[in-house]
Order: structure tokens, then sequence, then C-alpha cells
């Protein structure tokens, strides 16, 4: 319910329930110190997934751990997917005035990985020499129909004007690629739209040609992981095998996707 405090109860329970690892998705990245006190007095190891603590929450005890990926990279990548689609296809610049004009959906304020995405994809393209003018920045909370609703907006106030969108995950450039189909425009008038994530439903719209890319997030490898950190920290393991950077992160690598390989990771 997005209430940091409920979710502290509720490991609260957990605990006192005989736990004896947790996973935890935080509510609030920066508010995990209770959450840290109660696992370290009861002995019981915490992995968190989706949003990373700070640093110095991290290193509050020896048994917390982080599995995800790092969302600068996708960022980058998602910069270079567009960029490069950008340069082989020139006809995205619809006016032809040397500048693309964009927008971009943010999925949630204050998320790490929403600020990553977002700064590195920008900046990715300006350093491929890709022209940028931003339009809007729209937050859109990581939802397709949330995202939907935002594009509609914008396409009414900005029509045609909208050559590129760029989209923190999947599930809002499936909006986007949905407000452009009810708002009746055809193929060609468009903007060129790319993702994160490499959810089914994008890896089909990249092969269909409704989005142009996106970043393969691989949670099959992430899910796994957790699953086998959490059972040899159970079993009292050798977790040394697990080769995790500082002795705390696990981190799966992104993978790009385009027209050109979209039909491997549609196979996975």
């Amino acid at each position: 319910n997005d209430d940091q405090q409920e979710q502290n109860e509720k490991v609260e329970e957990m605990i006192d329930a005989g736990c004896d690892v947790l996973c935890v998705n935080l509510v609030d990245r920066t508010a995990p110190s209770r959450i840290i006190r109660l696992a370290k007095q009861n002995d019981i190891p915490i992995i968190f997934f989706n949003r990373e603590p700070v640093w110095e929450d991290l290193m509050q005890w020896e048994d917390l751990y982080y599995v995800g990926c790092d969302a600068e990279q996708s960022g980058v990548m998602q910069g270079e997917i567009a960029a490069d689609y950008i340069k082989n296809h020139p006809e995205v610049d619809k006016n032809q005035d040397g500048e693309i004009q964009y927008v971009l959906l943010e999925g949630e304020a204050g998320h790490q990985d929403a600020i990553s995405r977002t700064d590195f994809s920008v900046k990715t393209l300006i350093e491929k020499e890709v022209n940028l003018e931003k339009l809007s920045y729209q937050f859109a909370d990581w939802n397709r129909g949330q995202a939907e609703n935002r594009m509609s907006q914008l396409i009414d106030h900005y029509g045609t004007e909208i050559e590129l969108v760029i989209s923190n995950n999947d599930e809002m450039a499936l909006g986007a690629v949905e407000a452009y189909k009810n708002a009746g425009y055809s193929q060609e008038q468009r903007p060129v739209i790319f993702g994160i994530d490499g959810l089914e439903d994008a890896l089909e719209a990249v092969k269909e040609g409704t989005m142009q890319g996106t970043v393969y997030n691989d949670n099959v490898d992430q899910a796994g992981e957790i699953a086998r950190l959490a059972v040899d920290l159970f079993k009292g393991n050798d977790i040394s095998k697990h080769k995790l950077k500082d002795g705390r992160y696990y981190m799966s690598l992104y993978q790009k996707v385009e027209t050109g390989n979209v039909d491997e990771f549609l196979e996975k």
C-alpha cells in the first residue's frame, strides 16, 4: 500500500512467526533502518531487491544483501539503441529541423532506477550527437494506464510535434503505443518509442514495429539468485560462490533488444 510503516509491521509479524531469511522490496529505499534493526536483533539475513538501499544502510550489518540490476546500464543501452535507430532512420526527424523533439515517461518520483534511467538515456543520446529538444517529462508510476492517459494529453497538446518517446519501462511505453492507436495516428505519423524491461508484450511490439526497441531486464536470473542466496544463507553455506560485488551486491546484466534480435528474446 506504499506505506513503509505497514511494511515494517509485516516484517515484525514475519520475524515473530519464525522466518529464517527476509526478502524485501522496500517501500522507501531511504528508510530501512527499523527492518534492519529487527533483523539484526533476531539474526535474520535480509536480501533486498528492486529498490536498492543506500550504501550506508547496507553497511549497517554484515548480513544485508541486494539483488538487482544496474539502472545506469539500462539507461545507457536505451540511449544507444535510440541513437542508432535515429541515425539509421533520418525520417524520425519529421519536421527536418535537425532536432528530435521528445517526451519522457518517468516511473516514480525518487526511485533510483527512474532517476538513473532518465539521466543516462538522455545523456547517452546527447553523447551520440543526437540533437534533442525536450517537450515534456511526465511521471506515470511505471503504469500502462497512467502512461496512456499522460500520453493522450501530450498528443492533444503537441500533436505530430513529438518525434521520440523515451520510457523508463515497457509498461509505460506500451501505454504510449495505446494512446497513439486510440488517437487514430498511422504508424508513419507516430514517434519512435523505446522502453526498458523486455516484457513479452513489448517484445511483440518491437517485432510488429509499434515500438522500436527495449532493454531486456533478466528478472528470471534475479529471482533465481534471490532463491539460491536465500537457501545458502539458511543452510550457512559459503556464499563466496555467488561472487557478490563488495560482498553485498548481485547485479544482472541488461541486454539490448532491437528488431534484428527480438526473436531471440521471444523464444526465451
